[in-house]
């Protein structure tokens, strides 16, 4: 019985929580679409900008990008696998990062940031971080 009370405060919540999100998601791409970005882009642009796990990437020398496996950033992006493919391969398009094939297994794949994709992420993290203070501040 107190479950059933409980339920709709629940889905109101969760309702509210999907608003934000929703929101915020659309404030991001506003700001982003001038530069050619979307907020998913950003995301995986962020992700991979911001790799320094061991687990996750590797540095393969002075100077090399830091790399991240597509199913690692998968695990964080909620996107389909094939949405995730298809973002990757127009970042690839674009110029912004580079895939190369993981030696280790042949099935994986690894995803780099390029010297363009780095200095894009540079020039729009600020418009995304003041997006998400703007929606999140004003949703508390």
């Amino acid at each position: 019985m107190a479950a059933e009370k409980a339920a709709p405060r629940l889905e109101d919540q969760w309702r509210d929580i999907l608003s934000v999100h929703a929101r915020t998601m659309c404030e991001i791409d506003r700001e982003l679409h001038p530069h050619g970005l979307g907020a998913s882009d950003f995301e995986v642009l962020d992700m991979l900008a911001s790799n320094t796990s061991g687990t996750s990437g590797t540095s393969s020398g002075s100077g090399s990008p830091q790399q991240c496996r597509v199913q690692n950033i998968a695990d964080r992006i909620h996107l389909s696998q094939s949405a995730l493919s298809r973002l990757i391969g127009r970042l690839e398009k674009e110029g912004l990062v580079e895939r190369s094939i993981c030696e280790e297994d042949r099935r994986g794949v690894w995803v780099a940031l390029t010297e363009k994709g780095r200095d894009l992420h540079t020039r729009v993290r600020p418009l995304q971080r003041a997006a998400l203070a703007r929606m999140l501040t004003d949703a508390g």
